[in-house]
């Protein structure tokens, strides 16, 4: 099989797509500079021996083209990215350096060494801005207006995307995800709603929702993801798919969803909903099925309670 690099590879999606194409028979190429990522999700892949070599290194840095030129991967899964927005908000800056500059680095470096592809998670759930008409297309991301500096430079990298096609030759598929979750998301820091509510709701800790909880996101299973990853390898070049269910989900449905799973018999906190939050997302996921043979399979009482599980082993 061939030599594939996964940016942001010891991250929670980054970790299960390496899982995934090791178990196919890829040489997997782990990169990821570990501020979010842990070594931690690295323990499966790391029991493939010679065939998994992870580098804790950042996509900005110089030391990624040598990197490039010693294992001249053919295919490139870019996931690695300053992935909040709130502190997209508080530092437009370092969301730009690394999720624009960082992402020319990485397609530099892939054209130098002559890669075939570039897979890259764009962001569903931001790119489109607070969506005229939901579930939203694919084809409204041109006009869409992003409400945050972490939007904005996941939209900016598909114009970057199309010019690495037109004039170096450089494939691509851009997989718009959507509210992804599932096992290893950190319900630390910067993460998903489900896996804050599910780590506090088995600790019996306070809950807090922010605003009134009729916000709605489209929530994506990550083993879905990664699927939609591996079927973009042959598929959907120069393309802008959207990998997620099609389906709102509200804060609330999801807080009560959670409670049954785990037991949990405390009515939620509220607070102020920050700055930057859309108020309703879904994905029109229709074109997925034809650009990359692909739709999400797994419903959403059965992913929380796959999640659940997985907190309770941590």
């Amino acid at each position: 099989m061939s030599t594939v690099l996964v940016t942001g590879g010891a991250g929670f999606i980054g970790s299960h797509l390496a899982d995934r194409l090791l178990a196919e028979g890829h040489r997997v190429i782990s990169v990821d500079d570990l501020t979010t990522g842990r070594i931690a999700n690295l323990a499966e892949a790391r029991g493939y021996g010679k065939e998994f070599t992870f580098f804790n290194m950042d996509v900005r840095a110089e030391g990624l083209l040598p990197l490039f030129e010693r294992h001249r991967p053919e295919v490139i899964f870019h996931l690695a990215a300053q992935s909040g927005v709130r502190p997209s908000l508080g530092d437009p800056a370092r969301d730009a350096s690394i999720n624009i500059m960082g992402t020319i680095n990485v397609l530099e470096c892939a054209t130098k060494v002559e890669a075939r592809k570039v897979i890259y998670a764009a962001s569903g759930g931001t790119i489109y801005g607070e969506p005229r008409r939901l579930p939203a297309k694919e084809s409204t991301a041109q006009a869409s207006h992003p409400m945050s500096p972490y939007g904005i430079s996941k939209k900016v990298v598909l114009d970057y995307l199309g010019f690495y096609q037109r004039y170096r030759g450089l494939e691509y598929t851009a997989c718009a995800l959507g509210n992804v979750y599932g096992p290893r998301q950190d319900p630390h820091g910067e993460a998903g709603v489900i896996a804050i509510f599910a780590q506090r709701m088995l600790a019996n800790e306070p809950v807090t929702i922010f605003g009134d909880g009729n916000q709605t996101r489209d929530y994506v299973f990550v083993d879905d993801v990664v699927h939609a990853f591996v079927q973009s390898f042959e598929r959907g070049s120069g393309k802008l798919v959207n990998i997620g269910t099609g389906l709102e989900a509200s804060v609330n449905h999801l807080f009560r969803l959670l409670a049954d799973i785990t037991g949990y018999d405390k009515e939620p906190d509220h607070g102020p909903l920050p700055p930057g939050e859309l108020r309703r997302n879904a994905l029109d996921i229709s074109s997925a099925s034809n650009a990359i043979a692909w739709k999400p399979w797994t419903h959403l009482e059965d992913g929380l309670a796959e999640t659940v599980a997985f907190l309770k082993g941590v």
